[in-house]
């Protein structure tokens, strides 16, 4: 009797067609879950560079800025003298992201050796929100998760959620 090993063709051409038709369905869902991580990530990394701005300034009793570039871009300096303490790209795993900040036109915070926010040295508005979202081109606006930061003139900074539920800790 001969035993047979391995499979058709017809049962290869089954099972491909049944993961083509598998990965049809997932791949929506799988670009959505991928642009709201891009948005966590750029704004997370936002947040992290307000408060290492924050931090340096403390530790350093100085005054330090967080500059805002064009998309998530950002970096922090040391306002005497322009040493850069960190800086980061958008390239940095949120190539997509588009962080506005509020006041329309502002660019940069300063925060003091207190890690409260002054008034920039060049009479330019200090930033108060940062949004981050990716364009409707790449995911549909319902299914896109917005994040805020928000920076008070004490300053504190918080990271939130300005579309959850009214109540919820994590809305803004």
């Amino acid at each position: 009797m001969l035993i047979q090993r391995g499979f058709t063709l017809i049962e290869l051409l089954i099972t491909i067609a049944i993961v083509a038709i598998l990965a049809a369905l997932v791949a929506p869902s799988f670009k959505v879950m991928l642009a709201n991580a891009q948005i966590r990530t750029a704004a997370q990394a936002s947040f992290d560079g307000l408060q290492l701005a924050r931090v340096e300034a403390i530790r350093r009793n100085q005054r330090v800025i967080f500059t805002k570039g064009s998309q998530s871009d950002w970096d922090v300096k040391v306002e005497a003298g322009g040493t850069t303490v960190q800086a980061r790209s958008s390239a940095e795993g949120s190539p997509s992201v588009n962080i506005v900040a509020a006041p329309a036109g502002a660019t940069k915070v300063t925060f003091d050796g207190l890690g409260r926010v002054k008034a920039n040295t060049d009479a330019s508005s200090s930033i108060t929100r940062l949004d981050s979202d990716v364009p409707v081109s790449l995911i549909p606006a319902a299914s896109s998760r917005e994040l805020r930061i928000t920076i008070s003139s004490g300053g504190a900074i918080r990271l939130c959620n300005p579309n959850a539920a009214t109540g919820s800790s994590t809305g803004c």
